[in-house]
């Protein structure tokens, strides 16, 4: 019998790119190819590449390179694929390369180069799939692509317009992930509100039953699987509202992931976002009236193109007021190609920086208040691994891997990864939180 061939792969960039890779290793290994982490045994290298903000561009530029040294034979895909003439003309050795979201094309590029071994029919394969996350959690991409213009982004012209996914074939792959074991998946896209407008909120069928193609019906059905559901990118339509109760009543996880921006409503008109943030601390409110254990994490730029001393203030006032829970925030980034990159009164980079970090300190102090006010309560956490020494990390519903804190556990025998448990909050820091077992 002989050996299959080997495909390496570099995976880069944001949760919508994993899938991206994620799909392309699922129809690699259904067609009989071996996946393989190194360069030298390899027939062809993958690299996934980010395209967004010049560092990852420096990244994705860095790792192509890396894996045509050591292997010589190089397709890349991605965002970075989509700016046209960039990997050309720094690597014009590659063998090819594409835009992101391109499953078929990739493996079309694939078989010319290696030729696939076998019938793909005749392979077993998951039924969820290959997947880079652990095996515990899982990103579901419900739609690709983005309707809106901000400014300061070119996802619009890297990713396209938005494209919905059929809901059954969501609903579908969702099912078949809670039945491989995963305990948490984590609903992404470009924006995650919009599922469906794109299809006009069409009616699908999953498991025989009609469910429209909408944010509110899908967030039902993946309620009834009996795991946690975490809802990201999410833009704070009206519609939303309708999934707070949802979160009230156990369905879905009481977590939203809202990329707010800014608070100044003449820095959002130069954004091009929208600017009534008064509604938006007023809805905020009345989510919390309605769910009050409702964890809400946001991303804010500073020194975005005429972002006056004052508009900052704003945004500082707006983080008081508010008390998010998880804040992420960056320097404005000036990215090829985005309209930002035409205002005027551009800011000093120190001067953004000094800002990114006065915000960050002051969203420090708020986030240490709130997580000190969980000490002495229960919460139910998942197991994400065990360190040497025997702490064993863990994340409550307010905390997506990778991106919000943690809760560790220390002197605790016998948990595995994947597993849920309750403790006990015995300490607070600014971003984490520690427990103990509860015993009964």
């Amino acid at each position: 019998m002989s050996t299959p061939p080997k495909i390496g792969f570099v995976s880069l960039g944001c949760p919508k790119a994993t899938v991206d890779t994620e799909q392309i290793l699922t129809q690699l290994r259904a067609e009989g190819y071996e996946l393989t982490a190194r360069y030298d045994d390899s027939e062809l290298v993958i690299v996934n590449t980010c395209g967004f903000i010049d560092s990852a561009v420096d990244e994705s530029l860095d790792a192509i390179g890396e894996a045509l040294s050591e292997n010589g034979k190089v397709i890349v895909t991605g965002c970075l694929g989509a700016k046209e003439g960039v990997v050309e003309t720094h690597h014009p050795q590659v063998l090819a390369v594409t835009g992101p979201h391109a499953l078929q094309e990739v493996m079309n590029i694939v078989h010319q180069h290696v030729p696939k071994p076998h019938d793909p029919y005749m392979d077993l394969v998951p039924p969820a799939g290959l997947k880079l996350t652990p095996s515990h959690y899982a990103y579901l991409k419900i739609s690709e692509g983005c309707n809106h213009r901000c400014s300061f982004c070119i996802i619009p012209d890297l990713r396209g317009r938005l494209v919905s996914r059929p809901i059954g074939d969501v609903l579908e792959e969702a099912e078949n992930l809670a039945k491989a074991g995963v305990k948490e998946l984590l609903i992404i896209s470009q924006d995650t509100s919009a599922y469906g407008v794109d299809l006009k909120y069409r009616t699908g069928f999953w498991g025989g039953r009609p469910v429209k193609t909408r944010t509110q019906e899908l967030v039902e059905a993946l309620g009834e699987l009996g795991i946690w559901i975490r809802l990201h990118y999410v833009y704070p339509y009206p519609s939303v509202d309708n999934l707070i109760p949802l979160m009230a009543e156990g369905k879905i996880l009481p977590y939203l992931d809202i990329p707010f921006q800014h608070a100044s409503p003449s820095v959002l008109k130069q954004m091009g976002r929208p600017g009534n943030i008064e509604n938006i601390a007023e809805r905020i409110q009345k989510w919390r009236d309605v769910c009050p254990d409702i964890a809400i994490r946001s991303t804010f730029i500073t020194g975005f193109p005429g972002e006056t001393e004052q508009d900052f203030e704003m945004l500082l006032q707006f983080l008081e007021d508010a008390k998010l829970d998880r804040v992420g925030c960056f320097p404005y980034s000036a990215i090829e190609g985005a309209k930002a990159n035409q205002l005027e009164n551009p800011i000093d980079e120190e001067l953004k920086v000094e800002r990114a970090e006065r915000l960050m300190d002051l969203q420090a102090s708020i986030s240490a208040d709130k997580l000190a006010a969980k000490i002495g309560t229960q919460m139910t956490v998942l197991v994400d691994g065990i360190e040497e020494d025997g702490t064993v990390l863990a994340r409550s519903y307010a905390d997506a891997p990778e991106i919000d804190g943690e809760v560790l556990i220390e002197h605790s025998e016998g948990l595995k990864t994947g597993d849920f448990v309750e403790v006990e909050i015995t300490h607070a820091s600014e971003h984490d939180l520690w427990g103990k077992p509860v015993t009964h």
